[in-house]
């Protein structure tokens, strides 16, 4: 599917935002999961955010670069006929300087307080869209707020009532896939859904056409789908860094079975290596969670220092993972990188990260000064 419709709307505000003109700019969170993606692009493009002469322009929180880590998003996008050439990217637009512009102001979809790093901006909040409990920020802003599944949901509603022309096919398909998916597709055990998603969806059901399941069934696969992703790309995609004492420590959660993994990347270690190096580290763990068909976990740690990577192997173990040397590589093929499975089912970052820092943080890694 091509949307040309779309994407001329999409192009065009890019185009005016570049120009130096006025602009609302229309931004989702920082996390820049596909609710915000996908809410913030429509909320701009289906003429609906009350911009007047302004143009609406979508802004993606992340950079360019991080767009293809979203891949039930990427998948959803393109699906939906989305040029992503068409967009603007946190990377690609001064925020600073564009909100600077006399009549230029910012609208919050799926989220209602800013970050840290772009609080500053919260005297131009001008709307926000969104479906978190209200923080109470950005006093002075019209605000559609309420607890419902999905901001998609709100953005459709908003379109619908709207009275404005027949939604196209392509932009249907992006709020339903995303309504889809924050809801696990509409299941109220899930506790997540409202009647006022179920609502939406329907409506966009009928004028796209899909098929809810088919197209929820695609949107989980694609999400866990790293098979287009470089080890350095799986490795970043839910990457989480730490400073731990005095070590510098990366943990990623990967979606992948090592087995699987080296034989998309024979050269598994000197990829580790370049990432850690990259980003300074000393150590670099990845934990490996999958279905096939059990769920399993496995554990990958990376370190120059031999005393550093053992020790933190023999504390894990002792610490109950239950970590056994892997046979997905050949015996004595790394120097530097130790592949284990982990019997302990229920140990994830969250559990492994504090034991880490408390293990680290006591100077007991074996790391030399």
């Amino acid at each position: 599917m091509k949307n040309d419709g779309l994407n001329k709307i999409l192009t065009e505000s890019a185009r005016t935002l570049r120009s130096g003109a006025a602009v609302r700019v229309v931004m989702g969170n920082e996390a820049s999961d596909l609710d915000s993606m996908a809410s913030s692009v429509m909320y701009a493009a289906l003429g609906i955010s009350g911009a007047g002469s302004r143009a609406s322009v979508p802004v993606i929180n992340i950079p360019r670069e991080d767009f293809r880590l979203r891949t039930e998003a990427a998948w959803l996008f393109a699906e939906a006929g989305v040029d992503i050439g068409s967009l603007v990217f946190l990377d690609e637009a001064d925020l600073e300087e564009v909100l600077a512009r006399p009549g230029s102001s910012l609208v919050l979809v799926d989220h209602n307080k800013l970050s840290s790093a772009q609080a500053a901006f919260e005297a131009r909040v001008e709307e926000i869209i969104d479906h978190h409990s209200d923080e109470g920020k950005c006093a002075a802003a019209k605000r559609i707020i309420a607890p419902v599944g999905s901001a998609a949901t709100l953005v459709s509603e908003r379109y619908f009532a709207s009275g404005a022309a027949e939604m196209d096919i392509g932009s249907a398909l992006l709020l339903l896939g995303t309504i889809l998916l924050d809801t696990v597709n509409l299941d109220p055990e899930a506790k997540r859904v409202t009647p006022r998603d179920e609502e939406a969806a329907l409506r966009l059901i009928s004028v796209s056409g899909a098929d809810r399941k088919e197209l929820f069934d695609k949107l989980q696969f694609e999400k866990f789908n790293v098979a287009a992703l470089s080890t350095r790309d799986i490795l970043r995609k839910d990457y989480k860094g730490y400073r731990m004492g005095k070590v510098s420590c990366g943990i990623s959660s990967a979606l992948l079975p090592v087995k699987d993994w080296l034989v998309k990347d024979p050269a598994l270690e000197d990829s580790f290596e370049k990432y850690r190096k990259e980003l300074g580290l000393d150590v670099l763990l990845a934990m490996c969670a999958y279905t096939a068909p059990e769920f399993r976990r496995e554990l990958a740690v990376y370190a120059e220092d031999s005393s550093l990577r053992d020790g933190i192997v023999t504390f894990l173990n002792a610490s109950g993972l239950g970590l056994a040397p892997l046979g997905a590589a050949p015996s004595g093929a790394f120097r530097n990188l130790a592949l284990f499975s982990q019997a302990d089912q229920g140990g994830s970052r969250k559990k492994v990260q504090p034991l880490l820092s408390g293990y680290l943080e006591a100077g007991r890694g074996g790391q030399q000064p």
